[in-house]
């Protein structure tokens, strides 16, 4: 079975270098909102593909929240959805693959912008939803997912786990724990316990 791996400083990427099917515009928005929250869904910005795979936005939204439709060159199914003000870090790292970084060069670029104050970051903590599946579980008809799993990822650039009293690996099933803490891109992770 394909393996699914979201990395949040960003596993939402933009690749198109081997081009798969690019879904109807309408499809990609019904799978990319299954990550929001319901009250935020009809207003959301979907961010998606166009017919040659560049990222753009299929859908204006009128709220705070920006949903990311599955990239068509990634094994699974992923989508994600997070408030506004995480845009300049999410758009920044999409603009560092497209540039050629490794992930470690973007972590490190992202840091120095971070900490220049060149590169906004939230001041409170800012939430993201993450939905994945298998693609065997999915309808590119319908842009439903019969089967997922959801994880939730809450960012605050700094925070620690004597300041959140948070372990900082991994405990117990559904607990959440702060993962690269005292770092720029510190976030507690929520990972519900398969069912």
């Amino acid at each position: 079975m394909k393996k699914l791996l979201f990395l949040f400083a960003f596993a939402i990427t933009v690749s198109a270098t081997s081009q798969n099917k690019i879904l109807p515009k309408h499809i990609q928005i019904q799978t990319a909102v299954l990550a929001a929250p319901e009250m935020y869904r009809d207003n959301a910005t979907v961010l998606g593909y166009s017919e040659n795979g560049e990222l753009i936005t299929l859908r204006q939204g009128n709220n705070n929240m920006i949903c990311l439709a599955d990239d068509p060159n990634k094994e699974g199914i992923s989508v994600a959805c997070y408030g506004a003000e995480l845009e300049p870090f999410m758009a920044r790292g999409r603009a560092l693959v497209a540039e050629g970084k490794t992930t470690q060069e973007k972590r490190e670029i992202r840091k120095q912008e971070i900490e220049a104050g060149t590169l906004p970051m939230p001041t409170e903590p800012a939430m993201v939803y993450v939905v994945a599946g298998e693609e065997s579980d999915y309808s590119e008809e319908t842009g439903e997912l019969l089967k997922s799993r959801m994880r939730y990822v809450l960012y605050k650039p700094f925070m620690t786990g004597e300041s959140t009293g948070l372990p900082t690996k991994p405990q117990a099933p559904g607990m959440p724990w702060l993962m690269d803490a005292g770092t720029h891109r510190s976030h507690i992770m929520i990972s519900p316990p398969k069912k």
